[in-house]
């Protein structure tokens, strides 16, 4: 579903060239649900902006989908992220003029799926919010503005998910709620996560932890998980 090589991201600013990724190599396979830890600034934010085709990388190659993002333009890049990628923010990026439905809705129109509205419902419903339809983002509480974002995400039924500090802006029961909702929604449609969190019990509930330090990968999660299978295989 994704690969990394090499990958590489460097920004400019008035004090000189920063490096955000250095080098960074990592495969993820179908269907994997993936935390990605390390302190704040060690790249993990931009990795996801990367994978999502949000952020160009300085150098290396990075594949999602079958797709090679290097050589994409902005508008395939569009397409690309419409048909396969869906994202959730930690600030949930609704668009305040619009109702719940409307907002879950909008991507689908854009696809030019004719049953956008049903669709939106549905997932609404599927979160919880079947009596919230008509309401606005700022009528919501936090934990329903970050459902409606889960549903939205979900609605085109993308292979990818990407999340991005998810329950940072919730407290701490309404973070659960949320999170469970995501892993069964993942759970249910296959559904690649790829989760950035500060939360080790929320990235224990992957069944794979990538750890960023400085921009480089410092642990990819494969020898944590197969020390945690065969423990388990020898109970």
């Amino acid at each position: 579903m994704i690969e990394l090589d090499n990958l590489d991201l460097t920004l400019s600013s008035q004090a000189g060239p920063v490096h955000i990724l250095r080098g960074l190599s990592l495969t993820i396979d179908a269907g994997e649900t993936v935390s990605v830890v390390g302190p704040s600034g060690s790249g993990k934010s931009s990795m996801m902006m990367v994978v999502g085709g949000l952020e160009r990388p300085s150098g290396g190659r990075v594949t999602v989908a079958g797709h090679n993002l290097g050589g994409m333009s902005e508008d395939a890049l569009a397409t690309f992220r419409r048909d396969n990628v869906g994202i959730v923010f930690q600030d949930f990026h609704l668009i305040p003029t619009m109702t719940a439905l409307e907002n879950v809705a909008i991507p689908l129109e854009f696809a030019g799926r004719r049953d956008a509205f049903e669709r939106a419902a549905e997932c609404l419903r599927q979160v919880g919010l079947g009596e919230r339809l008509s309401h606005y983002p700022g009528q919501l509480s936090g934990g329903e503005q970050q459902r409606t974002a889960l549903a939205r995400a979900f609605a085109a039924e993308p292979k990818l998910l990407l999340a991005d500090e998810p329950t940072g802006n919730l407290d701490g029961a309404t973070g659960q709620h949320v999170m469970q909702l995501l892993f069964d929604l993942c759970r249910q449609d296959g559904t690649t996560l790829v989760l950035i969190t500060h939360d080790e019990d929320i990235a224990a509930r992957c069944a794979r932890r990538v750890q960023l330090v400085d921009g480089r990968i410092l642990d990819d999660g494969h020898a944590t998980r197969a020390a945690a299978e065969h423990a388990a295989g020898a109970r």
